[in-house]
């Protein structure tokens, strides 16, 4: 198999992909001791079956290569860009470039549109499409090191050539059935950028915690902040600053020296002194010195939600009903909150608007308005007007 590790090359191959319909994409990475993720390999396929229609784009080994003839692909907007479970690989395209390829298809979407389950994995469709087996034993390889073995790049290019049949049956499929439209709308979250920003004023919303005091909270805003902005800047993990545990904690104990860091049961000790000592105190004294107006303020909304949980189980009736009647996880049609807040009154839930107010939400809506009524009927359950 080909590796492309110059720009000349990946620009010649570029510009043969430019003139196909679709072109295949994966990446292996590595990001357990960075921040963002270290881009190790990029594997691509043409429609065609030739030799040189799979590709192995080394940027390690290419090290002076430029990706911009592969960005420029991305860009053109009459090439498909395919991708299996595309987050993670539009992240590292989306850091490095600023950039999402359009337009998108994702064929793990589209599984579940078209009834292969829940998360339905890259091996699954594999073999039940592609009727082929994917050899395992280079998934845990460390992608950094060099030279990559045969059966590594082996490995790398099967995630793009059997991803072309799954790709077209899954396309066919979609465009049979008219769910291709269903697929376009879930590709809207994938090519939003706000998917790949990580704000450090905003770390803190992750955080679990069951102290919703709002001085408290402030604590744990200011040591998010801090942490967060801190491991962007050094491009390590966040928890090699420190834990989530360590940060309640010290937003519990409130330490303001150097000392008081010395109690914590939680914290590295790499933690104590130097630059994440001071941004700690630092980060404790902002979070106590905050404005009362400038609190921040817990979410909520699902506790003020008067739920009624013997309409939200007739809502998961239903929903099991139309995941089997059209074949689409059921997850991807409602989560468990959405019924929930459907069944407390709400009407701003995803499971009522676009293509699942069809599937869904119509239905769902007369349910709760008592216009319809669930029964079973030769093993199936059925909506039925009252």
């Amino acid at each position: 198999m080909h590796t492309i590790t110059t720009t000349e090359d990946l620009a010649a191959f570029c510009t043969r992909a430019a003139e196909s319909e679709y072109v295949t994409v994966d990446t292996e990475f590595l990001r357990e001791r960075t921040y963002y993720s270290k881009l190790c390999l990029i594997q691509l396929a043409l429609p065609s079956r030739g030799e040189d229609d799979a590709v192995l784009v080394d940027p390690i080994e290419g090290q002076d290569m430029s990706l911009e003839p592969l960005y420029d692909l991305f860009r053109d907007p009459s090439v498909v860009k395919v991708f299996h479970a595309a987050r993670q690989d539009l992240e590292i395209f989306y850091v490095d470039a600023g950039l999402i390829p359009d337009p998108l298809f994702d064929t793990q979407v589209a599984a579940m549109v078209c009834g292969f389950g829940e998360q339905v994995g890259y091996e699954t469709l594999v073999r039940k499409i592609a009727k082929q087996s994917l050899d395992k034993t280079s998934r845990f390889t460390d992608w950094s090191r060099r030279p990559l073995t045969d059966a590594q790049k082996t490995y790398a290019i099967a995630d793009v050539t059997h991803l072309r049949d799954i790709y077209e049956f899954l396309a066919g499929k979609l465009a049979k059935s008219g769910r291709d439209k269903w697929v376009a709308e879930e590709m809207q979250v994938l090519t939003d950028p706000e998917t790949y920003i990580t704000r450090p004023e905003e770390a803190w919303q992750r955080v679990k915690t069951r102290n919703a005091s709002g001085r408290f909270l402030a604590i744990v805003r200011e040591l998010a902040r801090f942490r967060e902005d801190y491991a962007q800047t050094r491009n390590i993990p966040r928890n090699r600053v420190f834990k989530d545990d360590a940060l309640v904690e010290l937003a519990s104990t409130k330490p303001k020296s150097a000392n008081d860091l010395s109690r914590s049961r939680l914290l590295l000790r790499e933690a104590r002194r130097g630059d994440v000592a001071d941004g700690i105190i630092a980060a404790v004294k902002a979070g106590l010195d905050c404005a009362n107006d400038d609190l921040p303020k817990p979410d909520r909304s699902r506790e003020r939600l008067q739920i009624n949980p013997a309409l939200a189980d007739l809502l998961r009736v239903l929903l099991k009903a139309k995941s089997e009647e059209y074949s689409v996880a059921s997850k991807l049609i409602a989560s468990a909150a959405d019924l929930d807040a459907i069944s407390a009154g709400e009407r701003d839930v995803p499971a009522l608007g676009g293509w699942r107010r069809d599937v869904f939400g119509d239905d769902a809506m007369r349910l709760c308005d008592g216009k319809v009524a669930l029964a079973a009927r030769r093993g199936s359950i059925v909506a039925i007007d009252l």
